[in-house]
């Protein structure tokens, strides 16, 4: 049960983190830039601005994992852990399949 915490923590967290990072107001400049598509995935993924939330909330994740209350923890570990980790994988089996059929010969 450990690694299940551990992965739902993580993936919470990173996609969390895109979530974060794509609202602030400091990325409102990327209309200047050239990188689109994977290239501004690519960048924004290797940036220290993206890793440091992601390893912050996957600290607050795995800490309220291991909280001994139940209701704590169903409130501030399983129900946004199960709901981020979820929304964020049919977000990206969305475009991976928009990818897939949209695909210009």
């Amino acid at each position: 049960m450990n690694y299940v915490k551990v992965i739902l923590s993580g993936l919470a967290a990173i996609f969390l983190a895109w979530a974060v990072i794509l609202w602030q107001p400091m990325f409102r400049g990327i209309s200047e830039q050239k990188a689109t598509g994977s290239g501004f995935i690519v960048g924004v993924t290797a940036s220290p601005v993206f890793w440091i939330p992601a390893v912050l909330f996957f600290v607050l994740f795995l800490a309220a994992s291991r909280i001994g209350n139940k209701v704590l923890k169903t409130f501030l570990f399983w129900i946004p852990t199960l709901l981020l980790s979820t929304l964020g994988v049919a977000i990206f089996a969305l475009f991976t399949y928009m990818f897939i059929r949209l695909k210009q010969p």
